[in-house]
């Protein structure tokens, strides 16, 4: 209901207005359809999540919104509190509904909630448009549809309960449909229901409130007035439900030969995933430390792993002269997104189980098996690693930029394809049509085009070209990784190694720079070809169903090539160790090559080891102390929503503390004392008392005398009349007295009230709306009411405008001055 006080020397009398349509029988019909209308929206997120879980995180935050802008409609709240209610309901009920992992007993919220949900309403969008659906793998980014469900039902509510025009409320209806597509993915939920709930009941109800608004306009009501309006009312909803299934049939019948057949655009298709690979080193560079200095060292373990599978470590597909890498940021390289239980593939082909544990190896780049359709992480870093776990599926690469080591275990759902055979390779046809990283001409050995040539003779296919360029190198090469009483054998696969290796009659060197030159005499012969690095036992060692334990020595790189119908196919380029007849060692013939043809990597820091990138900054992490950034991003996540609601009170402070200054320090003596006076009057009417417009500072200072008493106002009234009125100017020093004078009154007539009422008139527009507004800052708000009731929630109803007897008490004050 709503109260209006008027004070005054005979007591207080109260005038009830009508009860706020939150509370009518009309209101809880707003409340079902808006109900609906949040229903349709919220089904939207079915195929980007994957699962029914969406439900709780979008339909609760959606419930809680409703319920914010009931309460605020009922209890007739500002903007300001309907705002600062829905943050903190945002923070309360967060937990419950959107994290519930942080909470204790699953609602209580921690300080982990609130560090999830106040980071969650920054980055999550982000991670919602990166992660590869179905997102059930990710359940911290519930916060999105928690979020976006909330601030929609709560302006859907507010507009509907307290606005005029209460249409307006489908426009966040609407917006918060487009959001759930453009977040979503390009298959659609269920389109038809969407559209005929939102256009044929949004509008329906739309059309019965701008009836309904025309109608309360007119003030005399009568009993047949009453009946007459209800047939209207059930005149105009039959109507327009008759119109709008007509048009929900049409639509249906004609929406698939109207619409275009291309798929609807969607964020995540346009948006590419910000990992940034720059800064992790490419694995490869780290090959002859597995294979001389930690040949017996048991990396880690697999276990299911189908017999006659490679384990893959990373697939390389740009080169800059210095290194293979793997890329994210060229064309045809593929991208990396967040991947968690199950990850979108387009293979049919059934899925295993495949467990790794960590043993003694440690890195960013996670060993795997085939195509993974999913990983789920083990032990006590399964949180942290889960959060930064990334596939790309056009390589098959797995990342984790949190790094593993010793005791770290996950299990990969993989699909793996059994490995087509030489014979049916050298019959089948490479698909030149696969986009690869360009190559940049200047990186290229000078020495790879000629020696391609001349391997390829007059072969066309492209299959016999790329067999050629194989069977060449292994008749031509000699297999040596350094060790002791193999040839010698120079690291690395920068250009200068690779023109070297293919510019020498007997080629020296391993897997590392013969799967580099192979892949890049293949890409000159314009075959698409890429690099990979991973594990895998020799034949007839590991007998079915035993788990594999990969050492040093079980590292290779091999090529892959796309083939039609077989997909990626690995080639290896390799000479047989044993079939080579050792040639002996040669440095003390040969002088050993120059400092400079051996030139470190310049993306690569001096400090870096290979393949242990990951933990050269264990002792800087374990010095750090306190996160500073990540504690700044917390305060700023809280300190600018709450900057925000106070930016309005800060600016009616600033004013009137511009205003004072003014009045105390500009114009002549006798105006710095008027202006004293009018600080005092408007200070009473912030406190709830005005003064009668038009009347003199005695008339003034006796209506402030029935309120407060007497506080020493009496007299400055007369004062200031007499510096005013009187025949000689006061000096300015007596203008100064007057306004310590002045401060006393104030601080007696702030004195005579309660706490709460002074923070109120503290930030009260009443003194800066009119009497001396003209002059002050009050003309720096002279558009606000004009603007407000323009807008479709500054205009108030029917049932909460007030009789013309209110109405002229607040514009004119009461019989005792005072003015609400």
């Amino acid at each position: 209901m709503t109260e209006v006080h008027t004070q005054g020397t005979q007591g207080t009398t109260r005038r009830r207005g009508p009860a706020p349509r939150a509370l009518t029988r009309a209101g809880a019909v707003d409340g079902a359809v808006l109900v609906l209308l949040l229903a349709a929206v919220v089904v939207g997120f079915g195929p980007v999540w994957g699962s029914t879980g969406y439900l709780l995180p979008a339909g609760g935050g959606a419930v809680v919104g409703l319920l914010i802008a009931w309460l605020g409609a009922w209890r007739r709240w500002p903007v300001l509190t309907v705002a600062a209610v829905t943050i903190v309901g945002y923070f309360v009920l967060g937990g419950a509904l959107a994290l519930p992992a942080t909470t204790l007993g699953g609602a209580v919220p921690t300080l982990s909630t609130v560090r999830g949900l106040a980071l969650g309403s920054v980055e999550s969008w982000k991670e919602f448009v990166t992660s590869p659906p179905p997102l059930l793998s990710f359940p911290d980014l519930a916060v999105v549809p928690y979020l976006l469900m909330l601030v929609v039902a709560v302006l859907a509510g507010t507009i509907a309960w307290r606005a005029r025009f209460a249409a307006w409320a489908m426009l966040p209806l609407v917006a918060g449909l487009v959001g759930v597509i453009l977040l979503g993915t390009v298959d659609e939920a269920l389109p038809l229901a969407q559209g005929l709930v939102l256009g044929a009941v949004g509008l329906l109800w739309s059309a019965l409130r701008v009836v309904e608004g025309r109608l309360g306009t007119h003030s005399v009501t009568t009993e047949a007035s009453t009946e007459a309006t209800r047939r209207l009312r059930w005149y105009r909803f039959r109507t327009g439900a008759m119109v709008l299934g007509v048009a929900a049939v049409v639509a249906a019948v004609a929406a698939p030969a109207l619409l275009p057949a291309d798929p609807r655009t969607v964020l995540r298709d346009e948006i590419t995933p910000p990992l940034d690979l720059h800064q992790y080193v490419t694995p490869l560079a780290s090959f002859r430390e597995y294979a001389k200095d930690k040949r017996e060292t048991e990396l880690f373990r697999v276990e299911g792993l189908p017999e006659g599978a490679r384990v893959r470590l990373a697939t390389l597909d740009s080169y800059d002269g210095v290194v293979f890498a793997a890329s994210s940021d060229l064309p045809g390289s593929g991208v990396y997104t967040r991947a968690g239980a199950q990850i979108a593939t387009a293979g049919d082909a059934a899925r295993r189980p495949v467990t790794v544990q960590v043993l003694d190896y440690s890195g960013v780049w996670l060993p795997d098996v085939g195509a993974v359709t999913g990983i789920t992480w083990e032990g006590d870093r399964a949180d942290e690693h889960a959060a930064g776990t990334y596939y790309n599926a056009t390589t098959g690469t797995l990342l984790a930029t949190e790094g593993v080591g010793a005791g770290d275990s996950y299990e990969v759902q993989a699909q793996v394809a059994p490995a087509p055979s030489e014979e049916d390779l050298r019959a089948g046809a490479i698909d030149t049509d696969v986009e690869l990283p360009p190559l940049p001409k200047d990186d290229v050995p000078a020495s790879t085009s000629d020696k391609a040539g001349q391997f390829m003779g007059d072969a066309t296919d492209p299959v016999e070209r790329l067999f050629a360029l194989r069977d060449g190198l292994v008749a031509s090469g000699i297999f040596s990784s350094g060790l002791e009483g193999q040839s010698f054998s120079r690291p690395g696969h920068f250009a200068a190694r690779i023109d070297a290796l293919l510019a020498d009659e007997e080629m020296v060197g391993d897997d590392e720079q013969f799967a580099v030159a192979l892949a890049l005499m293949a890409r000159e012969a314009g075959i698409p070809a890429r690099v990979t690095m991973g594990f895998y036992p020799e034949k007839g060692t590991l007998e079915p169903g035993d788990p594999y334990v990969a050492t040093g020595q079980d590292v290779h790189a091999w090529v892959e090539v796309p083939f039609e119908g077989y997909g990626w196919a690995p080639i290896d380029a390799v000479p047989d160790e044993d079939s080579k007849v050792q040639p002996q060692p040669r440095s003390k013939q040969v002088p050993k090559p120059p400092v400079l043809d051996e030139p470190e990597p310049p993306e690569e820091p001096a400090d870096d080891i290979p393949g242990e990138t990951e933990d050269t900054d264990d002792d800087d992490q374990d010095g750090a102390g306190f996160d500073w950034g990540l504690a700044a991003l917390v305060v700023a996540a809280v300190v600018v929503p709450l900057a925000l609601l106070a930016s309005p009170f800060l600016v009616i402070l600033a004013l009137k503390a511009r205003r004072r200054t003014r009045r105390r320090t500009t114009g002549r003596p006798s105006d710095r004392m008027s202006g004293g006076w009018r600080e005092v009057v408007d200070t009473a009417t912030d406190l709830g008392t005005g003064v009668p417009p038009g009347a003199t500072r005695r008339e003034g200072a006796q209506a402030l005398g029935e309120r407060f008493g007497d506080t020493g106002h009496v007299a400055l009234a007369h004062r200031a009349d007499a510096s005013v009125f009187g025949g000689a100017e006061p000096s300015p020093q007596e203008a100064e007295a007057y306004w310590a004078d002045v401060a006393t009154v104030v601080g007696g007539l702030r004195s005579g009230v309660r706490r709460r009422d002074r923070w109120r008139a503290a930030v009260s527009l009443r003194s800066l709306r009119g009497g001396d507004g003209s002059r002050g800052p009050a003309r720096w708000l002279a558009w606000w009411p004009a603007v407000r009731a323009r807008l479709p929630w500054g205009r108030p109803s029917a049932a909460a405008r007030p009789d013309s007897e209110q109405q002229h008490r607040n514009e004119h004050g009461n019989e005792n001055g005072e003015s609400r």
